[in-house]
């Protein structure tokens, strides 16, 4: 490619920095890239962004983009890991030396092609760039062309010069994907929700009306007595794999694990009726799970209590310590039933 204007590459480093790209879905900034990208005459074929996540399940999102085409998304499940080609995937390398590399013989650029986004695009050449984000896990951009001579020193000149703003507006989406999968996960995603609207000083509470569903496994104590640790962990976690997806599937929020015990609460738009058939649903389901993995050979038993009435809902706690829950007397009796 010939030597791109200045104001151009400053125009789309701007344009990365500015008010737009930060509304952008991750979708909208790849291809707002990419298509800026090939009016400076950079000749990007195939572009892919791969953002690490800071979540239990999932190791990456990653999209893609070739002008013409709609953006692909994928979240990458943390099994990819153990898959063969991964170790020595080109992605998987620059991230982990933190370095540029650059793919131009047939040989690197099969490397790459292991990876779906890039199958059957007839690749020459392709530069993957770490996006490193202090001391963390890197993410990565892959630029890829199907010319033989690649983009040339002006072209990776110009990737040179926007990759810090490209840097900065992936960083601003990745901490946002992590808060809001760090709330979901630890403190479920209606509570998660009402943190991030700031409803976070000791003492904010509102009072709801909800049905409660507390479930408890039963003869715990004998089993932490008699398996090892590691064992009496796998069985637990068996165990609310039978119970949570019940309770998430009918519109329930899980407050808290207390040991063996969850509890977990419905709130239903369409009133305490449509909120206690939810609960009941949700237990009856989660009890047939239980039941079936009892028969498949692993001896799981658990009570559930079932209960409507009204709670305070909010934070408790002391100074920066703070616990979002539901109390009062409604909450004391489910406990006892």
């Amino acid at each position: 490619m010939t030597n791109p204007a200045p104001t151009g590459v400053a125009e789309l480093i701007e344009w990365l920095s500015g008010d737009e790209c930060h509304d952008a879905s991750g979708a909208e900034l790849l291809a707002g890239l990419g298509q800026r990208l090939r009016a400076l005459g950079l000749p990007v074929d195939r572009l892919s962004l791969h953002l690490r996540t800071l979540h239990p399940q999932i190791l990456a999102r990653t999209f893609a983009w070739t002008e013409g085409e709609p953006v692909e998304l994928r979240d990458r499940d943390n099994s990819i890991e153990r898959l063969p080609f991964f170790a020595g995937n080109p992605i998987r390398r620059a991230t982990e030396a933190r370095s540029w590399l650059s793919l131009s013989t047939p040989e690197e650029i099969a490397g790459l092609e292991e990876l779906d986004f890039f199958q059957n695009r007839n690749l020459a050449v392709a530069e993957v760039v770490p996006l490193l984000m202090g001391q963390g896990p890197a993410s990565a951009v892959v630029f890829a062309t199907r010319r033989p001579e690649g983009f040339g020193p002006d072209g990776r000149a110009l990737l040179q010069r926007i990759v810090p703003a490209l840097r900065g507006a992936c960083e601003i989406r990745l901490l946002q994907l992590a808060e809001a999968t760090l709330l979901d996960t630890y403190v479920g995603p209606l509570t998660g929700r009402r943190i991030l609207e700031g409803h976070i000083r000791r003492g904010d509470v509102e009072t709801l009306n909800a049905a409660l569903l507390l479930c408890d496994l039963r003869d715990f104590t004998v089993l932490s007595n008699r398996l090892p640790p590691e064992q009496m962990l796998d069985r637990l976690n068996l165990y609310f794999d039978q119970l949570v997806p019940p309770i998430a599937a009918h519109g329930g929020e899980v407050l808290k694990f207390m040991g063996d015990a969850v509890l977990a609460f419905f709130h239903h738009q369409d009133g305490p009726a449509a909120s206690c058939a939810a609960a009941f649903e949700a237990a009856r389901q989660a009890l047939t799970n239980i039941h079936s993995v009892s028969q498949a050979g692993t001896p799981l038993s658990a009570g559930v209590a079932l209960h409507h009435g009204e709670v305070a809902y909010g934070n408790i706690g002391s100074g920066g310590r703070l616990d979002f829950t539901v109390i009062g007397r409604d909450v004391n009796l489910v406990s006892r039933i």
